[in-house]
């Protein structure tokens, strides 16, 4: 079981410019504080991930992303509501409120508030935080806290360990305006 202090302690290192590993709904997680340049450059070169293709942002709760969602129509944040928390990740126009580094070439960013009651509550401290799969580009997720240190074994800041959700896909991804699945559960 993961103390309160150690969330407290991993919150304050992610805003120190730490990049740590954790559990996810499905799968283990890379992440840091978003608006941290050298930790998303690192992020992406232990991925071997181009800056141009952007990145997953997760929140405790809707409230924290009320900076991307506070002019989008009150039909489309019901419909953000009625999804979250949970395994849905939703496109959503950043109108260059987040840098380059998150959006990569994209008019939206890709946003989840997550239901992994760990990731939350790391999240109630942090506010939204990276989150991507552990993994270098073109191998398969990690699953497992062994396979993340296989994977990345010395380059992590932090590793905050607990059990994975549960869920044996990624999130389904859809586009907030259009309603378009970009990946399926």
């Amino acid at each position: 079981m993961v103390s309160n202090w150690q969330i407290q302690q991993t919150a304050q290192k992610i805003k120190q410019g730490a990049v740590i590993a954790y559990p996810t709904e499905g799968v283990w997680g890379l992440g840091c504080d978003p608006w941290q340049v050298a930790a998303v450059e690192k992020i992406l070169a232990l991925k071997q991930r181009p800056m141009y293709k952007g990145l997953i942002l997760i929140a405790a709760a809707i409230e924290q992303f009320d900076f991307i969602l506070h002019d989008i129509p009150a039909t489309q944040r019901a419909q953000l509501e009625t999804t979250w928390p949970g395994p849905n990740t939703w496109l959503v126009p950043h109108q260059d409120r987040l840098p380059y580094w998150i959006t990569g070439e994209h008019d939206t960013v890709a946003i989840r508030v997550t239901d992994h009651p760990l990731v939350q509550a790391l999240c109630a401290y942090t506010g939204p935080i990276v989150s991507t799969s552990a993994n270098p580009a073109g191998r398969p997720s990690a699953n497992s806290r062994l396979k993340v240190e296989q994977y990345f074994h010395g380059c992590l800041d932090a590793v905050l360990n607990g059990a994975l959700g549960g869920r044996k896909s990624p999130s389904l991804i859809r586009d907030l305006m259009t309603g378009r699945v970009i990946r399926p559960a």
